[in-house]
Parts: C-alpha cells; structure tokens; sequence
C-alpha cells in the first residue's frame, strides 16, 4: 500500500476584491503553479502563505505604504520573519492586482492564466528569498521561473516573440537562496 504523502505547501487564497470575476478559476491556477514552485524549492518541511486576490486601487495604497511608489503594480510579496527552519512555518503573503495583471497579459499578448500562474511563482520566489535587484540575481530567478513554469506547459515569460506550448518535464529541485535579503521590484527588463 502506498503511503500519501503530505503537502509541501498549505495556500490560503483570500478573494479581497469582486472584481474578481471567476475567482475559483484564479485559485485553481495559483494552486497548481505555487505548489509546483514549492516542490521545486522547498523541503519536505510544512510551510504556508496567503495570496490575496486583490486589485490596483488596494495594491497602489500597499505599495506606497510599503515601497513609497505610488502606483499599482502587478504583485508584491511580503515575506514573513524568518523562521529557524528555511522553508517551513508561514512564508509571508503575495498580492495580486487584477486589473494590472490583466492590463499586461493583453498587451504581452499573453493568456491571462499564463500571466497570473508567472507572477504567482514570481511571488513566491520573492517569499523564500530569490530577488532581481542585481542582474545576477534576476537571471537565476528568471530561470527559476522558467523552469518552473516550464512543468507547467507554460511558454518562457521572459520571451517576446510568441513560442509553442513547451511540453512539461521534470525539473530538479532548484536553489533555494533563504536567507537573501528582499529586494525592490526592479523595472521588467527589455531585451
């Protein structure tokens, strides 16, 4: 008899806006992506984060009040204190704003599951301690991302030019950089 075996990841996913029009499909895809990114990541260590579906006026006063930017954005994380064990306890919590989020897949010209499942891996990834404040630093977690999304049949987000759906593969568990200090969201490179 095979034995279950436990989450790596408990995602409590809050609907903090109605405009939301359909967010149980929203929560599906955050599900499957950030669970991917954990089994990537993380140990086998229990570990949880909120998500919060959120929307650009609520995530504009966030990012002023935190980053002094004025201005919605498409995610921002908060990572929790650090626990003593990497990887397990609450992580922190990722906000997503629809209607940036929205904005930025049509004119990428992306689907907007595509576009959520990114920035809800991006999200992560800032949780446990990958940033993009030096280009160094932004080239491994873009690849985190790539890999990541990769499993998932989802095409480099990083690509301008349109690709096939890749097909999922395996990926190995990646780097996990805890204990890296957070980093402001730089601006989205252009290649």
């Amino acid at each position: 008899m095979s034995r279950a075996v436990r989450p790596a990841i408990d995602i409590d996913i809050i609907v903090a806006s109605a405009r939301w029009k359909n967010p149980k499909k929203a929560q599906a895809v955050l599900r499957r992506a950030v669970t991917r990114a954990a089994a990537a990541t993380l140990s086998t260590s229990p570990a949880e984060l909120a998500i919060v579906l959120s929307d650009d006026s609520a995530i504009r006063l966030l990012n002023r009040d935190w980053r002094g930017v004025d201005a919605a954005t498409n995610v921002l994380s908060f990572p929790a204190t650090k626990s003593k064990r990497p990887g397990s306890g609450h992580l922190g919590d990722v906000i997503l704003a629809l209607e940036t989020i929205t904005r930025e897949a049509r004119s990428e010209g992306k689907p907007f599951d595509h576009h959520l499942a990114h920035l809800g891996v991006h999200g992560f990834l800032h949780l446990i301690g990958y940033d993009h404040e030096h280009d160094s630093d932004a080239e491994e977690m873009e690849q985190a991302e790539r890999d990541i999304l990769h499993a998932l049949a989802i095409p480099d987000p990083y690509r301008d030019d349109p690709v096939e759906r890749p097909k999922p593969r395996k990926t190995a568990k990646l780097k996990n950089p805890r204990g890296k200090r957070p980093a402001r969201r730089a601006a989205k490179r252009k290649a």
